[in-house]
């Protein structure tokens, strides 16, 4: 009878361990759900723009652009009339790094300037996720000698801005000179960088330099974008080392809530991602797979 009563009274924990276990098991399994759901529903909140032009600046703080008098279409256009990133940074120092980081979600490796054998990296970017998915992919690089030159430099022009040269996956014939930018902006890719030459990038040359290219070269398209559902994306690869490397970033075009400001701390793996739900891709390169998704500027 002891032996039977120990019996008796120790199934009752059993069956409540397992009542329990089930029980997290289904809280758990429910959390999963919430969680993949919820990431799913960011996305899903997300515009799908036809297009999206990426333009990366070099080597300014936030300060010395947003606000500053020396970018007048940048603040009283692009800033005014889209979203501002207020905590917006870059990751390391110096430039090359930052480009492979927005465009793979990793340095690869890379912790200098110099130029990089071309194909040499094998890794998903945003580029082959594109081309994996039958989207269409394009940068157009001002000074690049011709179509899908490999050269490292030639006048003002630097390979260490260009990431896709360094990627297997990444035709090189998908990277077209500035002087291909189109006219009819509906034969743009889905998705496409501009990246401009050192003294236009506001590398060499000054803020005012930069701010009147991006008008002057961009800012036909930025108008066009707000009535044809696509997006212009402005941002820096780092800053001047004096500001913890906070940057400017804006975006501007259809959907986007003019005028709007996010002080969520968002970096470059943040911005790969977004332009990457924005394409309505599943894949996520490298950091961008953990990354958020920029959110509080769509309208």
């Amino acid at each position: 009878m002891p032996f039977a009563r120990l019996r008796s009274n120790s199934t009752r924990p059993r069956r409540t361990l397992t009542a329990l276990g089930a029980g997290l098991g289904l809280v758990a399994g429910s959390l999963g759900l919430w969680v993949a759901t919820g990431s799913a529903a960011q996305a899903a909140a997300l515009p799908a723009p036809d297009h999206v032009v990426v333009v990366v600046l070099e080597n300014h703080a936030y300060s010395q652009v947003i606000g500053s008098s020396s970018a007048p279409y940048i603040n009283n256009t692009l800033k005014a009339g889209g979203a501002t990133l207020t905590q917006s940074y870059g990751i390391t120092h110096p430039s090359e790094p930052n480009y492979y980081q927005l465009f793979s979600g990793s340095n690869q490796g890379r912790t200098d300037d110099s130029c990089v054998p071309v194909g040499s990296i094998g890794a998903a970017n945003l580029a082959s996720e594109l081309i994996a998915a039958g989207k269409s992919w394009g940068s157009y690089n001002e000074g690049l000698p011709s179509q899908g030159s490999t050269t490292c430099s030639s006048g003002k022009y630097a390979q260490k801005h260009n990431p896709w040269f360094g990627f297997s996956n990444v035709p090189t014939n998908t990277a077209y000179t500035f002087t291909q930018f189109p006219t009819d902006y509906t034969t743009l890719p889905k998705v496409s960088f501009v990246v401009p030459d050192l003294c236009n990038d506001m590398h060499d040359c000054s803020v005012g330099t930069g701010d009147t290219w991006v008008k002057n070269k961009l800012g036909a398209y930025a108008t066009w974008a707000q009535t044809h559902n696509s997006i212009l994306v402005v941002t820096f690869d780092e800053d001047n080392k004096l500001s913890g490397n906070r940057i400017p970033t804006v975006f501007y075009g259809a959907h986007v809530t003019p005028g709007s400001t996010t002080a969520t701390t968002y970096n470059h793996y943040n911005v790969l991602r977004t332009l990457e739900d924005l394409a309505g891709l599943t894949a996520h390169a490298g950091n961008a797979s953990t990354a958020a998704t920029i959110t509080g500027i769509w309208n």
